[in-house]
């Protein structure tokens, strides 16, 4: 009688370990498909692991999702940490905005699973993913270089985030080149940046007079 071929056997993580290579080989399969590329399943037969295994770190399939994409928002909060803190004659906010851009062409399954999926809605306030998130947009305000008078870094913060989302999933579905306004998309970039500047201190300094005049 002929003998089977011994099994491979799974291969074996230490503690926590795994949790990581299922983010990160998530996060590889986002980078081609978002969201709808990443499959528990596939990700366990990808690490050569049972598939049982995952679910010891990860309820379901929404549970790794938003470790995902918590992992992306802290490279995005990252990578624009650093853009703010490299010299340049560039304002904080122009050198933020670009690089957001950036990311968002250049990582777009990555984009699209942070900004185009339910899953930031769908997560638990004060869960990771929205301590990572927060952490993002706090970015944004700190990079508007202006002081806090009432929330109107906030309402600007939030204006030059969705515009800056309108450019790169327009370009992303191909409705966006530029060739109607004359313009590349860095450059209609660069318009936010400085009607976002602009706004902020005419509205700091109505307020402040507003304040003036009420004493």
């Amino acid at each position: 009688m002929r003998s089977r071929p011994a099994r491979k056997p799974a291969k074996t993580y230490h503690h926590g370990d795994l949790r990581d290579a299922l983010i990160e080989a998530a996060l590889q399969e986002a980078e081609r498909g978002g969201a709808e590329a990443i499959s528990i399943k596939a990700l366990a037969k990808k690490l050569g692991v049972s598939q049982p295994a995952p679910y010891r770190h990860f309820a379901d399939r929404e549970a790794l999702l938003a470790a995902v994409t918590a992992q992306a928002f802290r490279q995005l909060s990252a990578l624009l940490r650093d853009a703010m803190a490299k010299p340049s004659q560039q304002s904080k906010l122009s050198r933020l905005a670009q690089a957001t851009l950036d990311f968002g062409l250049r990582r777009n399954g990555i984009y699209r699973l942070m900004f185009a999926s339910r899953t930031v809605s769908c997560a638990a306030k004060g869960s990771e993913l929205h301590e990572a998130t927060r952490e993002t947009f706090a970015l944004v305000i700190e990079a508007l270089e202006a002081p806090a008078v009432g929330y109107l870094r906030e309402r600007q913060a939030l204006k030059i985030w969705a515009a800056l989302h309108g450019v790169v999933m327009l370009a992303e579905q191909g409705l966006f080149t530029g060739e109607a306004a004359h313009a590349t998309r860095e450059e209609l970039v660069e318009d936010f940046v400085n009607e976002t500047k602009a706004a902020l201190a005419v509205a700091i300094k109505d307020a402040r007079r507003r304040t003036k005049a009420g004493a």
